[in-house]
């Protein structure tokens, strides 16, 4: 059995002279769709007394998202509620959504790096704002000037090991799991080949032992890294501002 592992297919669009569109932008595009989607959902008639179980949920997500920052960044970030939220959703539908056959944006650097840019940008602010321009920038050359390249390179670490941690885990869990897949695959024909006339045949061609095994560890690498990949990033988004902004 040949496997191939690649990157995000490409497709072309037939207007004009062709627009070439990636897998990353289309799968990002539903995981987006299906957020909003279920948002308005969960939102429909609304109530202060008597609330339907969909609002109940509605109101629990919220709790915990507020509970989440709050426990990590204090009252005074309440702000950043939305955009956390935002950013675990994202992150978690983006991971789960290759169960269903779909390409994960989320097996793509660029997604992951766009996240780290948002959140770069985010905690630059709030270092500028807790000090002021020229103290940060001052911040470079401490504690002695020969550091600064040092200093600079530490800085710029922070998005580029958020993005890669996050992408290298979804990109291995898929790369396991379809080596796993191939490989009971082959362990079937090899099982079962030998058994006489078309009987072997039809019965070695059948990946039987791939039904099942996958299944587990997808429980693994899908359900469960999925959600801790998307818990450790928005974590590390509000150690990482709040830490900023408590900087003198």
């Amino acid at each position: 059995m040949d496997v191939s592992i690649n990157g995000a297919p490409i497709y072309t669009i037939p207007i004009g002279g062709g627009i070439q569109i990636s897998a990353t932008i289309i799968s990002s595009w539903i995981v987006m769709i299906l957020i909003t989607g279920v948002c308005i959902w969960l939102t429909r008639d609304l109530k202060v007394t008597g609330i339907s179980k969909r609002q109940a949920a509605a109101e629990f997500l919220v709790n915990t998202a507020t509970n989440f920052v709050r426990g990590n960044m204090g009252v005074k970030f309440d702000a950043f509620i939305p955009f956390v939220a935002a950013l675990f959703a994202t992150s978690l539908v983006s991971n789960l959504i290759s169960l269903v056959g779909i390409w994960s944006p989320t097996a793509d650097l660029s997604t992951e790096a766009a996240w780290a840019v948002m959140v770069f940008f985010l905690i630059t602010r709030a270092k500028i704002r807790s000090g002021s321009l020229g103290g940060y920038l001052k911040g470079f050359t401490e504690p002695i000037f020969v550091l600064t390249p040092f200093n600079i390179l530490s800085e710029i670490a922070t998005p580029i090991s958020m993005a890669c941690r996050h992408f290298g885990n979804i990109l291995s869990g898929t790369v396991i799991s379809t080596l796993l897949y191939a490989a009971l695959a082959l362990a079937s024909h090899a099982l079962l080949g030998w058994l006489p006339g078309a009987l072997g045949e039809v019965l070695g061609a059948i990946p039987i032992l791939s039904v099942g095994i996958p299944a587990i560890a997808g429980l693994y690498f899908d359900w469960f890294s999925g959600f801790m990949q998307a818990f450790i990033f928005c974590m590390l988004t509000t150690l990482y501002i709040a830490n900023a902004a408590g900087e003198e």
